[in-house]
C-alpha cells in the first residue's frame, strides 16, 4: 500500500512538471515568436516639382520601372529660357561695364601724366617770366627801361602764375577722377558677381523644369498629366524601391525578451501561400507605435486598464530568393522569429 502511494505521488509530480513546462512554453517560453501584425514597407519618395508651372511632358507610365536620374516629367520651360537669356545679357553688360572702367582708368592715368607734363612746362615758362620781370624791374629802377615794358613783364608773370594754378587744379581733378573710377570698379565687380549669381539661379531654375527620379524603383500613385498646372512641392508621383522592400512587424512587448538584431525570421506573405521567405532582424524601434501618436495617452487620471503595447521591428529579406521581385508594399505578412537562432 505504501509503495502504491509512492508511485501515485511520483506520477502526480511528473504530471505537474509537464503541465508547468507546457504552460511555460505556450505562454512565454517558446523559442519562436510570431505576429500577423506585419506589412511590407519601402522607403518610397514622393516626387514634387521645385518650381510652379505647366506640365509639358510626362515621360513615364503607371507601374513603370525607372532608374535614378531618369526623366519623369518636364515643365514648360519657355519662361525659364527667357529668364536665362536676360540673366546672360546682364552678365555681358556687367562685364562690358567693367572693361569700360578699366579702359577709362588707363585713359585717366594718361590724362594725369599729361597734366603733370603741362605743369612742368608751365613751371619753366613761369621761371623765365619771373626772371624777365625781375630784369625789367632792375632796368626800370636804373632808369634804363620803360615803365610799359616793366608792366608788360609783370602781367606776363601773373598770367603764367594763373596758368600754373589752373594746370595744378586740372591735375588734382584728374587724380580725384581716377579715384572715383577705381571705386566704380569695385561696384562693377559686385554687379558682375550679382549678375553671375542671377545667371546661376536661372540655370538652376531651367534644370528644375526637368523632374527626374531620385532613386531606382517603380512608379506609383501617378497623378500628373500633360497640360496640368502644378504648384511647387505638389506631389506628382511616388518612386517605390520595391527591390529594397522590408517588413515592419509589430510584436507585443512580452515577445521581445530574447529578441535582438541578426536573428533569423521566417516570413509568410499572404499573396504567396505556397512558400515562405527568409529574413533577419535589422533593428528594433526605440519606442512603441503609440509613443509617436499625435495625441499621447494620459494614464495619470481616471481608471487605468493595462494594454500590452507593440514594438515595431524592422526585418530585411535575404537576397536571391524566388518571387522577391513580386513583392509589393503593403502586403500582409506573418513573421516568425526563432529567438534561438541568428542569421
Amino acid at each position: 500500500m505504501k509503495q502504491h502511494r509512492t508511485a501515485i505521488g511520483l506520477v502526480t509530480t511528473a504530471v505537474v512538471i509537464c503541465v508547468v513546462y507546457i504552460g511555460y512554453r505556450l505562454v512565454g517560453g517558446s523559442s519562436v515568436q510570431s505576429t500577423d501584425d506585419a506589412y511590407i514597407r519601402a522607403d518610397s519618395v514622393f516626387v514634387s516639382p521645385r518650381l510652379s508651372g505647366q506640365i509639358a511632358r510626362v515621360a513615364v507610365e503607371d507601374n513603370q520601372q525607372v532608374k535614378a536620374g531618369q526623366l519623369l516629367a518636364e515643365l514648360d520651360d519657355r519662361d525659364l529660357l527667357v529668364a536665362q537669356a536676360a540673366a546672360a545679357s546682364s552678365v555681358q553688360a556687367a562685364k562690358a561695364e567693367l572693361e569700360n572702367l578699366g579702359a577709362s582708368i588707363e585713359r585717366q592715368s594718361a590724362i594725369i601724366d599729361q597734366a603733370t607734363a603741362t605743369i612742368r612746362a608751365t613751371a619753366a615758362s613761369l621761371k623765365f617770366s619771373q626772371a624777365n620781370a625781375q630784369r625789367y624791374l632792375n632796368l626800370s629802377n636804373a632808369g634804363a627801361g620803360t615803365q610799359q615794358e616793366q608792366q608788360k613783364a609783370e602781367a606776363e608773370l601773373l598770367g603764367w602764375q594763373a596758368t600754373r594754378d589752373r594746370d595744378e587744379a586740372i591735375r588734382i581733378a584728374a587724380v580725384k577722377t581716377l579715384s572715383v573710377l577705381k571705386a566704380r570698379v569695385d561696384v562693377a565687380k559686385a554687379a558682375l558677381a550679382k549678375a553671375n549669381a542671377a545667371l546661376d539661379q536661372a540655370d538652376l531654375n531651367l534644370s528644375y523644369s526637368k523632374i527626374t527620379a531620385p532613386q531606382d524603383g517603380m512608379i506609383g500613385q501617378r497623378s500628373v498629366r500633360v497640360g496640368a498646372y502644378v504648384g511647387q512641392g505638389q506631389p506628382l508621383m511616388a518612386v517605390v524601391p520595391v527591390d529594397k522592400a522590408f517588413v515592419i512587424a509589430n510584436f507585443r512587448e512580452t515577445q521581445l525578451a530574447h529578441m535582438h538584431t541578426r536573428q533569423a525570421v521566417e516570413l509568410r506573405v499572404d499573396s504567396f501561400p505556397e512558400h515562405s521567405f527568409k529574413g533577419w532582424i535589422e533593428s528594433l524601434a526605440p519606442a512603441t507605435g503609440l509613443s509617436f501618436s499625435a495625441i499621447a495617452p494620459d494614464n495619470a487620471t481616471g481608471n487605468f486598464t493595462k494594454v500590452v503595447q507593440r514594438i515595431p521591428v524592422k526585418i530585411m529579406f535575404d537576397e536571391h530568393q524566388p518571387d522577391l521581385d513580386r513583392l509589393r508594399v503593403g502586403m500582409s505578412v506573418v513573421a516568425s522569429v526563432d529567438v534561438t537562432q541568428e542569421r
